[in-house]
């Protein structure tokens, strides 16, 4: 079997993109999709996602983890198949799509993509961090010794510690640079390790740094390690609508994996 697949990344967080409109793509193969992600045996990648046909939205995204499960919300993944969907023709520089926690509105302007995220209502503020879900669980924690910080090791401590256990939670590292520019490291759960960038992760950060006073912009930078991505938003109560991520989202390169 060959799959036509093309690779995006945004911010270094990268994708197997593949066009399932006809439905070939055999989704339920775990083992498959792993392999896909695998950056020694396949093509390698964060995750892999596919873009489907929807109803009555522009189209559907379906996201998988590199360890093949199907998961939660990608900010970044969302930014990159809306380029997808630019290069396939689908859209022209606005798109309406579904994706496993709703309807995403998006805008796409030279390789630039604004991406609506879903209204949080709830932020958990705790002694040490900041617990919110935007599309995925994100603990948000402040780390002056950022640079030299194992992402990983400490990462994975937290991410299967109580109360998160199996289901596990994002975690995020920040470190504040100015009063609207942090810098961010993220573990993600499903990658197990350090990515370049996640973008729930950094829409979490602006968020949760808006909350406890780190700033009082509504359009906050964020240095992630592949790169700059941008949040704003409205505070709503004690939540925050009108979310959006903004930031590059490129088609690297397109292939046939065997």
């Amino acid at each position: 079997m060959s799959i036509e697949f093309f690779k995006y990344q945004g911010t270094g967080n990268d994708f197997v993109m593949i066009d399932n409109r006809q439905e070939l793509f055999d989704k339920d193969n775990t083992a498959l999709i792993a392999n896909l992600c695998d950056r020694r045996f396949g093509i390698g990648a964060d995750g892999l996602i596919l873009l489907e046909n929807h109803p009555k939205a522009d189209f559907k995204m379906v996201y998988y983890n590199a360890d093949g499960n199907q998961s939660t919300m990608c900010g970044n993944g969302g930014r990159c198949i809306t380029a997808f969907a630019k290069y396939l023709n689908i859209i022209d520089n606005t798109a309406i799509f579904e994706a496993v926690d709703g309807l995403h509105h998006a805008h796409i302007e030279n390789d630039i993509v604004k991406l609506q995220m879903q209204d949080v209502t709830l932020v958990e503020k705790h002694s040490n961090h900041i617990f919110l879900n935007t599309g995925s669980p994100h603990h948000v924690q402040i780390e002056e010794n950022l640079e030299s910080l194992d992402v990983k090791t400490n990462g994975s401590k937290i991410r299967y510690a109580p109360p998160y256990n199996q289901s596990g939670s994002n975690v995020n590292f920040v470190k504040k640079v100015f009063n609207n520019t942090f810098a961010v490291r993220t573990y993600e759960r499903g990658v197990e390790d350090e990515t370049l960038s996640c973008g729930t992760g950094v829409t979490a950060v602006a968020l949760a740094m808006s909350y406890i006073g780190e700033t009082e912009k509504n359009m906050v930078t964020l240095n992630a390690q592949g790169g700059v991505l941008n949040v704003s938003f409205e505070k709503s109560g004690d939540g925050f609508k009108n979310i959006w991520l903004i930031g590059p989202a490129i088609q690297v390169f397109k292939g046939i994996i065997k």
